[in-house]
């Protein structure tokens, strides 16, 4: 199986407008845009693996996502990432509670947050990374070690609904 048309793009664009002494205005817009364009394979520029859910947590619950070989693809056949090239994390907007991405109890995928490091994301936000085409390591998954990627409702009487997707390499 390969991998097609891989792509994670983020964009951000604002202008700030000033009104000047004789009635005309003044722009600045600022922007910042990154985008990856991945081939298929394991190297740099490149990636073989990939997986998408949307998935629900019960009120004060959590998940611990096994990055090496628990995990399911489209197809069904088990999938294993030994690097994560790029990551999107968004919280449903209908959410009451925040989804909590990071501080896995053991085996902690660290390289992304550090072994406690936690992101906040509120409903309807969303956190998104990417290595950079350049980039052949990437963030490293270490098998039974490093591996589990926590994700957790921040309190109780309701359940939280995320999207995630995952974009990486086996070697």
């Amino acid at each position: 199986m390969t991998l097609s048309g891989t792509v994670l793009a983020v964009s951000a664009f604002a202008e700030l407008v000033k009104t000047t002494t004789l009635g005309g205005t003044t722009r600045a817009p600022q922007s910042l845009a990154r985008s990856m364009s991945l081939a298929d394979g394991t190297g740099a520029g490149k990636a073989d693996r990939v997986w998408s859910d949307r998935r629900t947590l019960a009120a004060s619950g959590s998940e611990d996502l096994d990055l090496a070989d628990v995990l399911l693809d489209a197809f069904g056949g088990a999938i294993s990432f030994a690097r994560v090239k790029g990551i999107v994390i968004a919280a449903a907007a209908g959410n009451t509670n925040n989804v909590v991405v990071g501080n896995a109890s053991a085996n902690a995928w660290a390289p992304l947050l550090g072994a406690t490091g936690t992101v906040t994301l509120r409903p309807g936000a969303f956190l998104a990374v990417g290595t950079g085409a350049a980039d052949a390591t990437g963030y490293a998954v270490t098998a039974s070690t490093g591996d589990l990627l926590k994700i957790a409702n921040s309190g109780a009487g309701s359940t939280v609904t995320y999207d995630i997707h995952v974009i990486g390499a086996s070697a």
